[in-house]
């Protein structure tokens, strides 16, 4: 009796596209969770600059502002110390709480973070997901 290349002969080939199919899967999981890996890396890295940026920022204009007080307070101490005073703490209250507003608007935004490994998970959904095959083109 011949094989007509039907039936257990051909089970081999279905095995060896299953393991491909998973192959193929696990590759492109590796693959996505290596981007994902990258852009969690990439933000820590921007936020320790932005941090370490805003902290010398904030120090030296701190000690900018305290001497200019300094100097303001000194120039008017035989006549208005105590008003100029009260303006420079009026003025620096008023600062931090309009900059408190901006930092609180700021943490209430949605950030960018893995947007582009869910970008690509999102294609990778599309392009697995079955197709119509009696759809017509548009």
């Amino acid at each position: 009796m011949e094989n007509s290349g039907r039936g257990p002969a051909q089970s081999p080939g279905l095995f060896v596209s299953l393991r491909k199919l998973a192959t193929t899967l696990v590759a492109l999981a590796q693959t996505r969770l290596e981007l994902l890996s990258t852009e969690l890396a990439e933000e820590r890295l921007r936020l320790l600059q932005i941090l370490l940026g805003s902290f010398a920022a904030l120090f030296f204009s701190a000690l900018g502002v305290v001497m200019l007080t300094l100097f303001v307070v000194v120039w008017f101490w035989d006549t208005h110390r105590a008003l100029v005073t009260m303006l420079f703490a009026v003025l620096y209250l008023g600062t931090g709480g309009v900059l408190w507003l901006v930092v609180r608007n700021k943490l209430r935004q949605k950030s960018g973070l893995f947007s582009a490994s869910i970008a690509e998970l999102a294609k990778d959904r599309q392009h697995l997901a079955p197709t119509d095959v009696y759809r017509q083109p548009d």
